[in-house]
């Protein structure tokens, strides 16, 4: 009964949470164009300053090497200068690679501005959905904690617009501007982030707690719901009303120990999820196809450089449209339901995919259906991982932590995320020489069916549940399968 007043309280959408939310995102957008424009961008590089295959692969992944770095850094950075100031950090961090990789004299200068950019993501790819989490109430959270991965989409798209207008200027100014362009929205959003309140869950932990009420009354709908979720939030961190403070462990202190030394058995279920999940994002191969989507074009049949860059403006098309359904549908539908719909979508994709690039490779002729077929299903295979895989895995990974253990968790999961995706960038093109481009597909394929079988068996229905009561959800596996079953019997 206490929960379903609590969502009653909840259920009507918060102007403000929202337009905080939107801003925090900003930080993705810029995350995601840097992520996009290098796919385009690499193809004016190698003809202006000559730079190998290998090459290629190491400028493509050292951003995900970088951002596992800035991501490590992010949690305790958080958790001491606070959120709004690591969103600032993010953004600066953006301006000057931006910078270095605009002037780019050669390679050495643009892998400089890729390691500096590549520290920023890390800071943004943490820091967003935790902060638009911190800020939502249990009604609206996959919404708003799902509005950084849009952005990433739209950064992506951006990026390849980009590349096609600016491609064709010339060789040594087009994919400079594509690179530099990004330091004019860093700044912007420097100076915007000054206007955003703090976290109130960051600012109970600070036992500042006249400007964590100040900030829930705004992002609440009621004085009722603020209170109730003020009351909440020092239960979860353990705020002590004697003495007025917060125990030394959460702030930092012991934090670590928590999470990896000496977790309870629902911090570990919890570290397993979050580790799961991120780990097959990128297992399952969205940075192959998004990042070396022209080269898949290619092979299929598509051979001018503007019929190559309008494919991957398409793919980024699908992925925000696809994006904005699941928006919708995550708290609606449920996190878990979404994942097994995704991750079956995606197994039928990549199948296709591997079968027809296969195809493609076997026939000293052309052959237009496996072309048409190989096409079809990238653009399925991206349609079906925006819908669920994305964006879920930014919503869940934030959301299950205990307040007290969320920046470090979170940036743990973000570490792992950044290194599978270093690994898939910077590895696909030998494993699809070593193994053909259709029998990479294939692989990926059959890491897809373990990643069905990890969602199915590991992870719990977390739709609707308030985030001080999330250890009560990962407490016992029969009560969370109990819990799975009211939910998606809903």
């Amino acid at each position: 009964m206490e929960q379903g007043g609590r969502e009653d309280q909840t259920t009507a959408f918060n102007k403000y949470a929202f337009a905080c939310a939107i801003v925090a995102s900003m930080v993705s957008i810029i995350s995601g164009y840097d992520t996009g424009v290098m796919s385009g961008a690499m193809i004016f590089i190698k003809d202006d300053i000559g730079i190998s295959d290998t090459q290629q692969e190491v400028l493509a992944g050292i951003l995900n090497l970088c951002a596992l770095v800035g991501s490590l850094a992010a949690g305790r950075t958080s958790d001491y200068i606070g959120r709004r100031y690591t969103i600032l950090l993010a953004s600066v961090l953006f301006m000057v690679g931006a910078i270095l990789m605009g002037y780019g004299p050669n390679y050495a200068i643009l892998m400089v501005g890729r390691c500096v950019g590549g520290v920023g993501v890390g800071f943004a790819l943490m820091i967003a959905p935790v902060y638009s989490a911190e800020i939502s109430s249990a009604s609206s959270r996959g919404f708003l904690t799902s509005l950084p991965e849009l952005c990433i989409g739209i950064g992506i798209l951006l990026g390849y617009v980009s590349n096609f207008f600016l491609g064709k200027l010339t060789l040594k100014l087009g994919w400079r501007l594509m690179l530099g362009v990004a330091a004019l929205p860093s700044l912007a959003l420097a100076l915007v982030i000054m206007a955003m309140p703090e976290s109130p869950r960051w600012l109970v932990m600070q036992g500042r707690l006249e400007g964590a009420k100040k900030v829930l009354l705004k992002v609440s709908n009621t004085t009722q719901e603020a209170e109730l979720r003020f009351n909440e939030i020092k239960v979860a961190v353990g705020f002590d009303e004697t003495y007025g403070k917060v125990p030394e462990k959460s702030q930092g202190e012991g934090v670590w120990k928590e999470l990896l030394v000496r977790p309870t058995p629902e911090v570990r279920w919890m570290l397993i999820a979050a580790v799961g999940i991120h780990f097959f994002e990128h297992a399952t191969g969205i940075e192959a196809v998004m990042l070396y989507s022209p080269r898949i074009f290619k092979k299929a049949g598509v051979r001018s450089k503007d019929k190559l860059l309008l494919a991957t403006v398409g793919i980024g098309l699908t992925k925000i449209i696809f994006l904005l359904m699941a928006l919708f549908l995550l708290d609606k539908v449920g996190r878990r339901r979404l994942l097994q719909i995704s991750t079956g979508g995606m197994i039928c994709g990549l199948t296709l995919l591997g079968f027809s690039l296969t195809m493609v490779d076997e026939s000293s002729e052309k052959v237009l259906w496996a072309l048409s077929l190989s096409i079809a299903a990238t653009y399925a295979y991206v349609a079906f991982f925006n819908i669920g895989l994305g964006p879920v895995t930014w919503v869940y990974s934030t959301e299950i932590f205990p307040l007290k253990l969320r920046a470090q968790g979170a940036s743990i999961g973000v570490a792992v995320n950044r290194t599978m995706n270093a690994v898939v960038s910077m590895s696909f093109l030998s494993i699809s020489k070593a193994f053909t481009i259709g029998g990479s597909f294939f692989m990926f394929a059959g890491i897809s069916v373990l990643a069905w079988l990890f969602f199915y068996f590991f992870l719990p229905e977390t739709k609707g549940v308030p985030l001080e009561d999330m250890e009560m959800v990962f407490s016992k596996k029969s009560c969370a399968k109990n819990l799975v079953t009211k939910t998606d019997a809903k």
